[in-house]
């Protein structure tokens, strides 16, 4: 089970850390993902970081504003959001592969486990 948290409204140039707390798994031996869906639209790749470390960040949108972070004690992964612009506002999941061999994938249809999704809104 998969437990986001953090969302909220904020300004623009504002941030906010999203978590993901993981129960009945650990995230060590995962894949964790972050994407988000606007209203209207499909949803998107944001942010991944494998068991591993690796990290992937989707290209030109988030990158150099968005950090993926996850301490493992906790089980938990964070989505540290800067410098947020109303094109951010979204509903932001979580979600894990539990292909281990696969790295961090983009793909949505590639993550087996999904969170309930929390909101982001950022004003003008």
């Amino acid at each position: 089970q998969l437990q986001a948290s953090g969302g909220g409204l904020v300004q623009a140039g504002g941030s906010l850390r999203l978590s993901c707390a993981a129960s009945g798994r650990t995230i060590t031996t995962y894949t964790m993902g972050w994407f988000r869906q606007a209203a209207g639209k499909e949803r998107e790749f944001v942010a991944a970081i494998s068991w591993s470390g690796g990290v992937k960040y989707a290209q030109d949108s988030v990158k150099g504003r968005f950090a993926i972070s996850s301490d493992n004690a906790k089980n938990t992964v964070y989505l540290q959001m800067n410098s947020l612009q109303p094109e951010d506002t979204a509903v932001y999941f979580c979600a894990t592969d539990i292909d281990s061999v696969r790295g961090t994938s983009s793909r949505p249809d590639e993550y087996d486990y999904w969170g309930q999704g929390t909101l982001v809104t950022v004003s003008s």
